[in-house]
């Protein structure tokens, strides 16, 4: 059985917005060598997700005005507990959490072995710094 880890870091300008990674994700593989394995892929941010779906922009706008519905940014301590320790970011925190933290894809004759449509996607919630996502893929 072989390992690879890697570390990507992503910069995104906007508070909230959704980046496309698969390649990043599929280079990542390729250099890996694994043919039959497993792929996760891991936000290592409490305010950031990885998830798989279809790269359609009305898909993504759909979901920031779902995710603000649900939880709205509000940098004020008077919603969120959390933003009384002095942080503004308690929405961001809950959008996470909804969106989840990681994916795994299966590893079939070297490639991602998606369904159709799939992406693997890096969702950000709390923007402007750098953060980053864990790739580890195991397999042979």
């Amino acid at each position: 059985m072989k390992s690879h880890t890697s570390h990507l870091t992503f910069n995104v300008p906007a508070r909230m917005d959704f980046v496309n990674i698969t390649p990043q994700v599929e280079e990542e593989l390729r250099k890996s060598g694994i043919e039959e394995g497993l792929c996760l892929v891991n936000a290592m941010h409490i305010t950031a997700s990885v998830f798989i779906n279809d790269d359609e922009p009305g898909l993504h706008h759909d979901y920031k005005r779902w995710l603000e519905e649900l939880a709205p940014f509000d940098a004020s301590p008077e919603r969120y507990h959390h933003n009384r320790t002095g942080e503004d970011n308690a929405d961001a925190h809950h959008k996470r959490q909804i969106m989840g933290r990681e994916v795994v894809v299966a590893v079939t004759q070297g490639r991602l072995d998606f369904g159709p449509w799939e992406q693997v996607f890096y969702g950000e919630f709390d923007g402007r710094r750098p953060k980053r996502v864990l790739v580890k893929i195991i397999g042979t």
